[in-house]
């Protein structure tokens, strides 16, 4: 089977401004869904208390035991994590901006790379930017989809160092400026917490904690989440997939990506609802039940490849400072 050598390339727009604005203007009572969920900061101290305290249990445990507690625990509980730090990137705690990065620096103590603020900068682009190679951090280098191609150790490899894959993509956003006081300051709150955690408890603990990060965003059926989210799975060009799956209850409904994408200021509570309000918005769509499924899918269809991702050359007239809030910005 010959292999893709290049994107797929559109010269539409993203799809979720044009929906959110259609379906506002039928569901006009969506905009009562919009605000801030204060109490995901104890969601936020209940995982990392839950991280600390497997590290403290595992301090002088075997490095098999290490192994399986972060594959069966930990990664879910770091999975966990990126969603509260994506929560506290799209300011859907409190009303005060700052208050919100610090919540996500708190959310990142335990994944010990500094990645919290990094994660905001980024991320927002990608909500405003989705499809445009030069500004959107999601979608990998050509020479990454090349080198990776269709085959199944290509990809296992590309899941196994995947964090390694997204760092190298940084370096071709050049609009983005990457360092700042924030920056720092997570940086300096990172390295405090991990070496505490490495004098206290010992390298076994610090094993613990990294594995647990490692898997929560790679080779773990975890890590098909990332495919999930844009990748082309089906044979459409549909940009965006949802996963309504059980693996929800333990991820915040991060699952629910067109919602959030059509939706961003509505925080993980309450992104069942829109679904709920709107199906025939959603269920029209294609989405994933499995990311389990999904994960085999992504390692053993020669069909699926790093290639299978929607681009556009146009940017359009967005601004650079576009903080990407269809939701309260459309009017209806």
């Amino acid at each position: 089977m010959a292999s893709k050598t290049d994107f797929i390339y559109s010269t539409e727009s993203e799809p979720h401004r044009i929906r959110t604005k259609k379906i506002l203007k039928q569901f006009p009572d969506l905009r009562n869904l919009i605000g801030k969920n204060p109490y995901t900061i104890f969601a936020i101290i209940g995982l990392v208390l839950f991280q600390v305290a497997g590290a403290y249990l595992l301090r002088d445990q075997s490095w098999w035991l290490i192994f399986a507690a972060a594959y069966l625990l930990g990664a879910f509980a770091d999975h966990a994590l990126f969603v509260m730090i994506h929560e506290c990137t799209h300011k859907l705690l409190f009303k005060n901006a700052n208050a919100n990065r610090w919540a996500a620096m708190l959310s990142n103590l335990p994944q010990i790379l500094p990645s919290a603020i990094s994660f905001e900068k980024y991320h927002i682009k990608h909500h405003s930017f989705q499809g445009v190679h030069e500004l959107d951090a999601d979608l990998p280098n050509k020479w990454e989809a090349k080198l990776i191609n269709n085959y199944f150790l290509g990809k296992m490899l590309w899941l196994l160092f995947f964090p390694i894959f997204q760092i190298f993509r940084l370096s071709r956003l050049k609009e983005i400026h990457p360092v700042d006081g924030w920056i720092i300051t997570n940086f300096i709150l990172q390295a405090a917490f991990t070496t505490a955690i490495w004098y206290f408890m010992g390298f076994h603990a610090i094993g613990f904690l990294f594995i647990s990060f490692w898997f929560s965003v790679g080779l773990h059926p975890l890590g098909a989440r990332w495919i999930q989210e844009h990748y082309l799975t089906h044979k459409v060009e549909q940009e965006t997939y949802s996963y309504y799956g059980s693996w929800n209850t333990v991820a915040f409904n991060v699952g629910f990506h067109n919602e959030h994408h059509d939706f961003p200021s509505i925080p993980w509570n309450k992104l069942p609802q829109i679904r709920k309000t709107a199906p025939e918005y959603y269920d029209t769509l294609y989405y994933h039940t499995s990311w389990t499924k999904l994960f085999f899918q992504f390692l053993f269809d020669r069909e699926v490849s790093l290639f299978n991702r929607i681009l556009r050359k146009e940017r359009g007239r967005v601004p650079l400072t576009d903080v990407s809030k269809p939701d309260m910005e459309v009017k209806v």
